[in-house]
């Protein structure tokens, strides 16, 4: 049941993470893959930062585990979903790069904060 739990825990880390961003774009009116102004980049860097933490944080407390193994994996999972994402597809890519240096970090910060909330590692 601990791996049931622990797949469940990055599974529903990655979709509050993608689908807040799913949302951002389509209610913001935002193409993700255009090229933005300064304010917008800013826009979804804070927000996909913010909900990248939740993400983080929502994963460490499903996880069958006092280690942040099921926030590496969401980090990872992320990461390399950006990376592929950034090479096949055209236009601008700071979504891309922000997800691979911003919020895949930032979810495993998520993670830390998470383990400490829950006193896992007391």
């Amino acid at each position: 049941m601990k791996i049931l739990r622990n797949i469940a825990a990055v599974i529903v880390g990655y979709l509050i993470f993608a689908v807040s961003a799913l949302l951002l774009f389509k209610f913001a009116g935002i193409d993700p893959h255009a090229e933005a102004g300064i304010g917008t980049m800013m826009l979804v860097v804070i927000f996909g930062a913010v909900f990248s933490f939740v993400a983080g944080v929502a994963a460490k407390a499903i996880a069958a585990s006092s280690s942040l193994g099921a926030n590496i994996a969401l980090a990872v999972l992320m990461f390399a979903f950006a990376a592929f994402s950034l090479t096949r597809s055209s236009g601008d890519h700071y979504t891309q790069i922000a997800a691979m240096f911003v919020f895949a970090p930032v979810s495993m910060l998520g993670g830390y904060v998470g383990r400490k909330m829950l006193r896992h590692d007391r």
